[in-house]
């Protein structure tokens, strides 16, 4: 009997649970979003105003509809492709779908944080546009970084997904 532990084998199901992990965090990271935005649209107003500005005060029905409601809704979509990341990968086109739409929530949400970061950063509106400094300051350093997370989460679970193909049942 060998004196070390073997490494573990493609079979061991601790080492089939690391590509899953990423799925999961996403849809954590969504879920969380879309509970967030329902909780600004049912009328909640802690973090809205550093997130929105007069938005927040005013809460214009399109704000409302399409800025928290759309946004909360296209979060839970985005909570259910986590955790579609987050299965074994299915066979054939189901399975090239997910992954890339995986990369696509990766494009999107990295390319909003890195823009509204840029924006902020370089103010090529000079001020002019209509946020106050501690908006600019918390979306820099707290909202955007979020998004940033977000975008490589979802692109680390789209990587580890196609690296899952042989774990669980119905595997491609």
């Amino acid at each position: 009997m060998p004196d070390h532990p073997l490494p573990p084998t493609s079979d061991d199901p601790q080492d089939a649970t690391t590509p899953a992990s990423w799925g999961r965090i996403a849809c954590i990271w969504a879920v969380t979003f879309a509970a967030l935005h329902f909780y600004w649209a049912l009328g909640g107003s802690r973090g809205l105003s550093v997130s929105a500005g007069p938005l927040a005060e005013t809460r214009p029905a399109w704000f409302v509809a399409m800025g928290l409601w759309g946004v909360g809704l296209l979060c839970l979509v985005a909570g259910v492709l986590g955790w579609l990341l987050a299965r074994p990968r299915p066979r054939g086109l189901f399975g090239r779908a997910v992954r890339a739409l995986g990369w696509c929530a990766c494009a999107v949400l990295l390319a909003r944080g890195l823009a509204v970061e840029a924006l902020l950063l370089a103010d090529p509106a000079g001020h002019e546009v209509n946020v106050s400094p501690e908006q600019r300051l918390w979306t820099l350093v707290l909202w955007n970084p979020w998004f940033l997370i977000g975008g490589l989460v979802f692109g680390l679970a789209a990587r580890k997904f196609r690296g899952a193909k042989g774990t669980g049942t119905g595997a491609a």
